[in-house]
């Protein structure tokens, strides 16, 4: 059983940065891909970042240019820079594993952008 530990939200003003950290316990065997999502109230869960087991990044339109997935091998880690935030980017993320057996989230991490 694989758990996902999620930190480094809160509150922050517009233009502002924070960076998340998703920690993933126990041992990941053929994992597909691993990132961010995010849930804003009202509205659907949708996909932030993502990174393949190969290191292919993707991201949403609306954080390209702002936003900064990366990986830490050795410690089962995944970051997620977020500079220039915005209003629209408050939400609730959430950290997700994937692979071809399973699929772990994270409790999630209230971001919210407000000044």
């Amino acid at each position: 059983q694989v758990q996902l530990v999620e930190s480094g939200g809160g509150l922050v003003q517009p233009g502002g940065s924070l960076r998340l950290s998703c920690a993933a316990s126990g041992s990941i065997f053929n994992f597909i891909v691993m990132g961010w999502y995010r849930q804003a109230p009202g509205k659907q869960r949708e996909v932030v970042a993502l990174i393949s087991s190969g290191g292919t990044i993707n991201y949403a339109d609306s954080v390209k240019g702002r936003f900064t997935l990366s990986r830490d091998n050795a410690k089962n880690t995944v970051y997620l820079q977020m500079n220039s935030l915005k209003p629209e980017d408050t939400a609730v993320y959430y950290c997700n594993l994937q692979g071809t057996a399973y699929d772990y989230w994270g409790q999630g991490t209230q971001v919210t952008v407000s000044s």
